[in-house]
This record gives C-alpha cells, sequence and structure tokens, in this order.
C-alpha cells in the first residue's frame, strides 16, 4: 500500500477523534472515519489523484476531498492544527491509552488536571476517579489494563510498518554500486508481530558506500550512530534501522547471526562448541587453529553443524534444532500454498469494494477459489437482512465462472452471542458454502462463560471456521478469557477449523496459540479478513504466523483442493484423504 494512504488515513482519524473530544458533530466524525478508512484500503497511491479522482474514493465527499488535496500539496491540514491547538498535548497522550475514549480523556483533564500516563496510574492508586461522573472500579481496571497492554508494545511497531520500511531501504540500498547481496534480517525476517527495530544486511566489499546511502535515505530523521561496519538511523515514524555490512563470503554466517533469535543462537553455538568449531557472524571457524571452514551461505554452515537449514520462521528455540537433528523439521506452509480466501467482506456491509471488484482482485491473485463473508445480522450496524444477503447469493452464483480457473463459494460471517448462539437457524445456514463464526461484543466475560460461548459455537453444526479466535488486536485488546485449551479440543472433536486472521493488527490465532491447537489435532484456515482488494496483501503476515505455528498445508484447509475443502466444510467429520 502506498504510504501517503497511510498517512492521510492516520491524519482523517485524528481529526475525527479531536472532534469529540471538542464536541464536534459526532456525524461529522464519523463521516471523517469513514473518509479515513475508505482512502487507507484505496488500491491506488492517493498522492497521484486530485479532488476529483479522491471524490470517486466511496465515503469520500468534497469538502474532505479538498482538504485532503491541500494537505498533499502543502504537507498540513490547517483544520487538523486548528483542533490540535483546542486540545492540550496531554488530553492527546492520554488517547493513546486502549480503552479509554477521548470524551473520557478529555473529562479527566478538565475534571482532575490529569495530562499524562504516570498522572493517571497516581490518580487510580488514590481512588480520585471514582468521583468524576462516569468512571468507577471497572472503568479504572479497564483503563490500567489498557496502560498495560499499551507498555507490552512500548516501542515495538506491527510487522506491516516495519515490513514497508525495510523493504523500501533494501530496494534503495540494492542499487547500491559493489552491492552483492541485501537483505532485512532479525525479527522481520522471523516475521514476528511486532518489531522493535530493523536489521539490514548487506553483502560488499566496501562498506562506506553503504554507511553514506543509508544516512542520505529520505526516511532518515536522525542518525543514531555512525560506524565503519554498523550505522543506525531513526526514520520519521520513530522506527530505529540497524545497516551491517559483511564481506561476501561471511554473508551465510552474517545472515544466520543477524536473523536468529539470541536462544536460537545460542543453541547452535553451543553446538558448535561440540564440535570444536567456533561461530560468529564472520564464519565457523575451527576453535583451535582458527581457520574458517565455511561461511558463504546459511546452508553451508548448519551442513556443517549436522543440521539442515532451518527456515527463519523457526528460529526461536522451540525444538526446531532437535527437530533438525531428527530430519523431522516440517515442510512449513508457504503463500503460493494457498489455494483461496475464506473470509472477505464487501462494500454491502464494512468492506470498501463491491463484490465484483474483490472477485476480480481474487482471480488476479491465482486462487482456485474465494469465499465472500459479508456480516450477519446481529452485528446491527452493518444491517443486513435476509434479503439482502439473498440477494448476494444470487449474484454470486452469477459471478461463479466469470473469472477463470476462480470458484465462488458464498459464506458469512456469523457474530458468536454470549451465549454461544449464532445469527440465523441452522435451515437458514445450511444454503451457505461456508460459514465464519467469530466473538464480535462482551469481550470482557468470565472464563467460563467465554469457554462455553466459543464450545457452542463449534459444536453448531453450520460453523466452519472460528474467526480471530481470541478477539485480541494487538496493543488495544487483550485475548478474550477463555480455557483455549478445551475449545481446542472442542474443534478438534466437531471438525471446526480455527482461523489465523492476516490483519497485521490481529494475526489471531498467534503463534503460540496454533503451537497448542496443532497438539489437538485442529484444522486452521490463513484468512485476509480483507475489507479491500489491497489487503489480500496481508496474507504474508498470516502465513507467516503460520510457519511460526509449524503448520503444513496438511493442517490448513485453505491450502487444499477444493473438493477436499468442500468436504471438509460439510462438517462431517475430520477430513481424510486428499
Amino acid at each position: 500500500m502506498a504510504r501517503p494512504n497511510k498517512d492521510v488515513e492516520a491524519l482523517l482519524q485524528e481529526y475525527a477523534e479531536l472532534l469529540l473530544i471538542t464536541g464536534g458533530d459526532a456525524f461529522k466524525a464519523r463521516a471523517y472515519e469513514k473518509a479515513a478508512r475508505a482512502i487507507g484500503g484505496h488500491h491506488a497511491d492517493v498522492s497521484q489523484l486530485d479532488t476529483k479522482g479522491l471524490r470517486e474514493i466511496p465515503n469520500v465527499g468534497k469538502s474532505i476531498a479538498e482538504k485532503v488535496t491541500e494537505y498533499l500539496r502543502t504537507g498540513a491540514m490547517p483544520v487538523v492544527e486548528e483542533a490540535r491547538a483546542e486540545v492540550p498535548a496531554g488530553v492527546r497522550q492520554l488517547m493513546a491509552i486502549p480503552t479509554l475514549g477521548p470524551k473520557k480523556a478529555a473529562t479527566l483533564y478538565e475534571d482532575l488536571g490529569v495530562s499524562s500516563v504516570s498522572e493517571l496510574v497516581a490518580a487510580i492508586e488514590r481512588e480520585q476517579l471514582r468521583g468524576v461522573k462516569g468512571f468507577g472500579p471497572k472503568t479504572e481496571e479497564n483503563i490500567l489494563h489498557g496502560i498495560r497492554l499499551m507498555r507490552e508494545v512500548g516501542d515495538r511497531v506491527p510487522i506491516s510498518v516495519a515490513m514497508d520500511v525495510a523493504e523500501g531501504i533494501v530496494a534503495q540500498l540494492s542499487s547500491v554500486p559493489g552491492c552483492e547481496d541485501c537483505v532485512y534480517a532479525g525479527s522481520l525476517r522471523r516475521m514476528r508481530e511486532t518489531v522493535g527495530d530493523v536489521d539490514i544486511l548487506v553483502a560488499a566489499d566496501r562498506s562506506g558506500p553503504f554507511m553514506e546511502a543509508f544516512t542520505a535515505l529520505p526516511q532518515v530523521s536522525e542518525v543514531i550512530a555512525r560506524g565503519e561496519k554498523k550505522t543506525s538511523i531513526r526514520t520519521a515514524e520513530g522506527l530505529q534501522v540497524d545497516l551491517r555490512v559483511v564481506p561476501p563470503d561471511s554473508w551465510g554466517a552474517g545472515l544466520l547471526y543477524f536473523t536468529g533469535s539470541k536462544a536460537h543462537n545460542i543453541r547452535v553455538r553451543e553446538m558448535a562448541v561440540r564440535h570444536k568449531y567456533k561461530l560468529s557472524e564472520y564464519g565457523l571457524f575451527h576453535a583451535k587453529s582458527g581457520r574458517k571452514i565455511v561461511s558463504a551461505s546459511e546452508e553451508e554452515v548448519y551442513a556443517r553443524l549436522g543440521l539442515p537449514w532451518i527456515p527463519p520462521t523457526l528460529r526461536e528455540d522451540r525444538g526446531e534444532v532437535a527437530a533438525g537433528l531428527r530430519g523431522e523439521l516440517p515442510e512449513l506452509l508457504a503463500e503460493s500454498d494457498i489455494k483461496g480466501d475464506l473470509h472477505s467482506h464487501t462494500d454491502l456491509t464494512d468492506g470498501l469494494a463491491p463484490l465484483e471488484e474483490m472477485v476480480a482482485a481474487a482471480a488476479r491473485r491465482g486462487w482456485r477459489y474465494f469465499a465472500v463473508t459479508d456480516h450477519a445480522p446481529n452485528l446491527y450496524m452493518q444491517r443486513m437482512t435476509d434479503e439482502k444477503m439473498l440477494a448476494q447469493r444470487a449474484r454470486v452464483r452469477e459471478l461463479d465462472g466469470s473469472q477463470r480457473h476462480l470458484r465462488l463459494l458464498h459464506g458469512v460471517e456469523l457474530n458468536i452471542d454470549p451465549d454461544g448462539g449464532v445469527d440465523w437457524p441452522e435451515e437458514f445456514l445450511a444454503e451457505f458454502d461456508v460459514c465464519v463464526a467469530s466473538v464480535h461484543s462482551h469481550f470482557g466475560q468470565g472464563r467460563a462463560d467465554a469457554t462455553r460461548r466459543l464450545v457452542r459455537a463449534c459444536e453448531n453444526p453450520r460453523v466452519n471456521i472460528v474467526g480471530h479466535p481470541t478477539t485480541r488486536i494487538l496493543g488495544k485488546r487483550k485475548e478474550i478469557e477463555a480455557d483455549l485449551d478445551e475449545v481446542f479440543a472442542a474443534c478438534a472433536r466437531t471438525g471446526t477449523a480455527l482461523e489465523v486472521n492476516a490483519h497485521p493488527a490481529r494475526l489471531d490465532l498467534s503463534d503460540e496459540n496454533i503451537l497448542r491447537a496443532k497438539r489437538y489435532g485442529v484444522k486452521f484456515a490463513v484468512n485476509t479478513d480483507a475489507h479491500s482488494p489491497v489487503e489480500f496483501d496481508h496474507l504474508r503476515y498470516g502465513v507467516g504466523t503460520a510457519q511460526r505455528g509449524w503448520l503444513t498445508t496438511e493442517d490448513v484447509i485453505n491450502a487444499w483442493p477444493l473438493p477436499r475443502l468442500r468436504r471438509f466444510l460439510r462438517k462431517t467429520g475430520m477430513s481424510s484423504s486428499p
């Protein structure tokens, strides 16, 4: 996605929040929120559009289009700057706390003079919030939880943000004369869900030209440290990026060293010691003589230690070395293995593109099947009706076969009620090709109730997939309180798949939970939950998370051919043979 789209999205979203704080029109704020989402999900670079082109984007009216055009031309949006001036900086800091909305942040500032996170924690400890209208013990608990979430994330950013930065820098440094190879390494190469800093590795005989080019990149806002072997910068987004240049004949050892987690690297170095070797970023050496043995490729280094090449996504010291020694490393799921997406939305509900555009985009990806799963009626804001859903089904049937090699499935994303029920009765659901069921409300249920809720949904004979199963949003909402082991057992027993939601703000299930669920024999669906065609690109993050959970094509139902998938969706028991 083009970066200007995200910049504009963030600016319009901020203005919508500022409007609410300053007592502005709630409908106007909602209009800016809708425009923000639409621009963020638009397929084209908005910086290349004029006012007329911007107005063709859904939910972008004349006034907003003119403001965006002015921002893209001048770098400023006066209405946002004026609104910022009306809201103290402390209130804007409080707004960053998950679970604390803009109105509550303003109330805390006006009534108690609270203007920082530390002041808010102190006020809660003194029970000062209980004298403020609309606040009480439960509110305090939620706010403290939000602060914990924010602090857990700290300076880490979502993988998608880090990936955009890293790929841009790799592309620019790769064009510097003398570059023999250039990649990102570290936690980003391991596809961690959040990234603290980005590691870039270059293979070249001379480091100087690369350090010079690196510090001159347009993304650089600050040079933190400059050296012959390593230079660190900070981007405009506040992300630290470290560049290291290694000799070409040390490339494999350097890449291995700067990719693996600390625990994985320790495990591998211990193996080297047992072989009377010494392993560093420059190569594998004889411990006694200091003679270099191998270093040019990761495969060579691993092989001399008696190991196969270990995929970067497994390098977390979670048994991958032992599995490698036994010859039992899994053949991990690849993005090219995914044959279709089983969770997506159109503008019939909260998507940003019409059905026809989503279908055409799915066809361009070369998928063999694609499911449209708009929201069901119990998510009231989407205003779904039986008639709308049946009309969409008729249109899906008309389009099926219109794109070469692509079969269309008509599905739905159901809402799992607090008691585990879903929107429609079984006889209505029987006509859908696939039913995804997700929790969209009542996130604060107790452990027993939340567990019962999810288990009952799994036991519904028409529910095929539980979408974003723990409901987490990274840095904003924790996992629901449920006995996940009981839920995983229920999925395996009933033939219900668990989703690996590829949206970078969710990545739900997490890799740790995937590993747990896999032990029960659960099957998975790696879905984008796309609300626009550009969000199909999130699939890479879902696949990366699946790899971190050791998943293979056998574990993932949308890596299967359509006939086998259809047998699984009939939910008459777990699918057996391909």
